[in-house]
């Protein structure tokens, strides 16, 4: 009875191995310890037809060892570029989840995914790790990029039901991913830690439990849950996948799912480290877990099952939790699998079939799929602005070939022929440092080429920016292709193409005459990269940069395809104004009436903040909002009791001309009032009275000129939710928000630089000055139009204007004297320190650094920025204050290095942008 016991543990673990044939050690766990289910990852498929062999062969052991039922053998084949298994010949690319969601078609999406797992089981392939069923809460700075469907939870939840229905069509069964979700994670130190979820179980119940809980009432076969760790009121979970808060309760109970469900994989060094594998195994089928994870290692996969045993023998597990996770998981095998077809895997025959059809299938797909956002000055087709003896540049990042694909296996074997090696993909890694950086866009070129019978140029760009052999190529070329790939992840990938932009733009013909370069900028991984950046004019998404995928946008570039997708989730949705159930009148501010009004609203709105937090509005007045400044138009807006002269709203708008930007610089409702449409009403007037600005062309929630609301407040998380939701039903893309905050560092009487900080400015390339006045204002404000960051150039103006109350700190090449850096720092006595109430919230002397501007050729970004920081700083120290206040820096950038100088948070905002055309349906005033 024991030993039958511990051969049915076998069924309870998934576990890989490296090769691409049966090694010694696979065949011990499916012999000797009877494994139920194994995982293949592209380091062990080949080809479809040696996938097909190798997958038999499992098979075939587990049958002549006396396996009662077969194994399952699983694979993550999500599309786009998470792919487990290629074959050029036998096996179509489809695109990715979001790039399927970009298609606009459901029942493209069914069709597609059915296809792909009809092509896995012609090899034997039995189950499928997907759909991914993550919405991406927080786009901007989410690894999991392309493989959700998008940001809106009914969206993924939609397109995740049709993809599972495609896999369970074809005849696999499914198995979402990665419960509770991976769409928010924060990563609290580096990224190779344990990343964290924060949001609450009532938060994620209205959002990233959505389409979880929808696919689990339309039947999903598996869950996966994730490795992450959650921390919010009422839960502490060091990893999901180990904790019955979440498995047993949260999972099994409130959304009631009863099929299998899967661990992380307990390798991951966090969970080996911090609790040891065989703890680990226990905890997980403690939590709940049905199936245990284990990817490689043959000794720490010997290490879990003999840890379950131990479990089961001590008593933590009992025998009667074996048996309910042995019943989920040969119920789910009797739906996918027997040995007569585990046996019989059909293989080239009927791929060979199918290729025609899942041929048009894919190019379909791909060709409903690719997005072209903006296409301003009519740069597509390219024929329409090049001549044949013209030159194209294409500029493509140094990023590694996708897992599974056509320039993987190509290098490979390029590497073989050269040293004589196995052609196993990855042998890759070993000569990735030395990798060109065109190899994977260089067929792409190579496409471009041949299409318009034209010479292409194409180099490769990295973190050290434009290059003078970028700027000889710039001025050669007739216009020129950027490729990005995740640019929001990749930040000297934004810094480049927005440098590129800038010197195509500042191109002249032979007779002085302005006339700008057309750059075409193509995303070939997530779609947020530039989408609300205005600044590129002409903007194509690919979801992926699979070699299908590069010759769609081939066609597409040349005109031969139209290209029909739309952006995904909240960034395609027809953003319109709900229509209000109460019009309130809403009037011009007046100051000598409204003034004493708005101020004790002010009063009001500070005493509704959560006892021990700190209010944004400490230290406003009714003045704060007026900036009295030629450079920018401001319109202020109010909702009035006319009898009593009380205020129940207040809106500021401004409009910066330097931008072309709308500003809705804060929204105040009385605490009593809210809930009855007075904010929607303001909000009505304050963006149609903005769409009237000559030259308007974004819009932005928050402002740091006034320094009062930099965006959405983040500080309280249930009150951020809320406001989010509000300025998303009113049109907004919370999604494609900016991190964005306020630091403060206080005690400069007893602050020193943390150690080597000093080294900085000791810089034999770089000098560092202090200049007042606008004796200053020309090379200054050049080097502030590099930036299109809504307000800068008003606060430099401020600076340069309110000596000696305020200067401005250079960083300055020293063999040309050129820019590369600069901040403004500001005293109490400044004009600027008006609009900028952060200053008097410390309650003691202070001064002000504001607006960091860094040349997007700087390669050393934070190296640079701390050193003007600590030359602010040190300044500021010098007049005599004891605290320093940074007004307005990007959170998700800087936050680190400048904690690491002794910086605390003070406020945090989300800024929030948008296009003009996003209210172009509104009626003006």
């Amino acid at each position: 009875m024991r030993e039958l016991d511990y051969r049915q543990m076998g069924q309870l673990f998934v576990m890989g191995f490296d090769g691409t044939s049966v090694t010694p050690e696979i065949r011990s766990l499916i012999e000797d310890y009877h494994l139920g289910s194994v995982i293949l990852t592209a380091k062990n498929l080949i080809s479809a037809e040696e996938t097909t062999k190798l997958v038999f062969e499992l098979q075939s052991i587990a049958r002549n060892a006396g396996h009662p039922v077969p194994l399952m053998i699983c694979v993550d084949q999500e599309n786009g570029g998470v792919n487990s298994l290629f074959d050029e010949i036998y096996i179509r690319q489809f695109p990715s989840a979001m790039g399927m969601a970009a298609t606009s078609s459901k029942s493209l999406a069914r069709e597609v995914s059915k296809a792909a797992a009809q092509e896995l089981s012609a090899v034997g392939i039995n189950w499928i790790l997907g759909p991914v069923l993550d919405a991406l809460t927080n786009a901007r700075n989410q690894p999991l990029g392309v493989r959700s469907v998008g940001d809106d939870p009914q969206e993924v939840s939609a397109y995740g039901v049709e993809f599972m229905k495609g896999y369970q069509d074809a005849g696999l069964v499914t198995c979402g991913k990665h419960f509770p979700s991976y769409g928010n994670l924060d990563y609290m130190g580096s990224q190779s830690d344990v990343p964290m979820i924060t949001d609450t179980i009532e938060q994620l119940s209205v959002s990233a439990l959505v389409p979880y809980r929808n696919a689990i009432n339309h039947g999903i076969d598996s869950m996966m849950v994730g490795g992450c760790s959650m921390a919010s009121a009422g839960m502490s979970v060091m990893h999901a996948c180990l904790s019955e808060q979440v498995v047993d309760e949260l999972l099994r109970k409130d959304l009631k799912f009863d099929g299998v469900v899967v661990s992380e994989c307990l390798e991951m060094e966090a969970l080996s480290y911090n609790i040891g594998v065989g703890g680990g195994t226990v905890m997980a089928m403690k939590a709940g877990c049905d199936l245990i994870l284990l990817c490689r290692s043959f000794s720490v996969q010997q290490e879990a099952i003999n840890g379950l045993k131990l479990g089961v023998e001590n008593g933590i597990i009992s025998k009667s939790r074996i048996r309910e996770s042995l019943r989920r998981v040969l119920h789910m095998k009797s739906r996918c699998t027997s040995w007569e077809k585990a046996l019989n895997p059909p293989g080239l025959s009927l791929l060979s079939k199918m290729q025609p059809s899942h041929t048009n299938l894919s190019t379909r797909a791909y060709s409903s799929s690719l997005t072209v956002v903006r296409d301003k000055h009519n740069y597509i087709p390219l024929t329409s602005i090049l001549d044949p003896d013209e030159e194209l540049l294409l500029l493509t990042p140094l990023i590694k070939p996708l897992p599974a694909s056509a320039m993987l296996m190509s290098m490979a074997t390029e590497t073989t022929n050269r040293a004589g090696l196995s052609a196993d993909a990855a042998s890759w890694e070993r000569s990735a440092s030395v990798m060109s950086g065109e190899s994977v866009f260089k067929e792409f070129g190579r496409s471009l080429a041949r299409q318009r019978n034209g010479r292409v140029l194409h180099t490769s760009y990295t973190s050290n920016g434009v290059r003078p052999v970028h700027e000889n190529l710039i001025d050669r070329a007739s216009a020129v292709i950027v490729v990005t790939a995740d640019a929001n992840r990749n930040m000297y990938q934004n810094g480049f193409t927005k440098h590129v932009s800038l010197l195509c733009n500042s191109q002249f013909s032979p007779s002085g005459e302005r006339r700008a370069k057309p750059v075409i900028v193509v995303a070939v991984s997530s779609p947020y990269d530039f989408a609300t950046d205005l600044s590129i004019g002409t903007y194509i998404c690919t979801y992926d940069f699979t070699e299908t995928a590069l010759q769609a946008l081939v066609k597409i570039l040349y005109g031969e395809l139209t290209p029909t997708g739309s952006l995904p989730g909240s960034l395609s949705r027809n953003q319109r104004l709900q229509q209000s159930r109460q019009h309130w009148l809403v009037e011009n501010w007046n100051e000598d009436r409204d003034a004493r009004a708005l101020d004790s609203l002010l009063d009001i709105a500070r005493e509704d903040i959560t006892q021990g937090q700190r209010s944004e509005l400490a230290s406003v007045t009714s003045t704060t909002f007026l900036l009295r400044n030629s450079d920018v138009e401001e319109a202020h807006f109010v909702v009035r009791n006319s009898s009593t002269q009380a205020l129940y709203g207040f809106c500021s708008t401004y409009y910066f001309k330097s931008t072309g930007t709308g500003v809705i610089g804060a929204l105040i409702v009385d605490p009593s009032r809210r809930k009855m449409s007075i904010g929607h009403s303001l909000h009505n007037r304050a963006i149609r009275t903005l769409l009237q600005r000559p030259g308007i062309r974004s819009f932005q929630l928050g402002s740091r000129l006034p320094g009062i609301y930099l965006g959405i407040p983040t500080g309280n998380p249930v009150e951020r939710k809320k406001l989010r939701q509000w300025f998303a039903n009113l049109g907004w893309n919370t999604a494609l928000s900016r991190s964005v905050c306020s630091m403060v560092l206080r005690n400069l009487e007893n602050w020193s630089p943390p150690e080597g900080l000093t080294k900085i400015l000791q810089s034999t390339e770089v000098d560092y000055d202090l200049v007042y006045g606008w004796e200053y204002a020309d090379s200054v404000l050049d080097h502030v139009k590099t930036t299109s960051r809504v307000g800068v150039m008003e606060v430099y103006k401020r600076g340069l204007a309110g000596a000696p109350g305020s200067g401005i700190i250079r960083a300055k090449r020293r063999e040309d004297g050129t820019i590369l850096g600069s901040v403004v720092v500001y005293n109490s006595t400044s004009i600027l320190a008006d609009a900028m109430p952060a200053l008097k919230e410390t309650r003691t002397i202070a001064g002000g650094i504001s607006s960091p501007v860094i040349s997007p050729s700087v390669g050393e970004y934070a190296t640079l920025m701390q050193g003007l920081i600590l030359l602010g700083i040190k300044q500021i120290h010098k007049q005599g204050a004891s605290a320093a206040i940074l007004d307005c820096v990007d959170a998700d950038g800087n936050y680190d290095s400048l904690s690491s100088m002794g910086f605390s948070l003070l406020h945090s905002f989300e800024e929030v942008t948008c296009d003009a055309s996003t209210w172009n349906m509104m009626a003006p005033p």
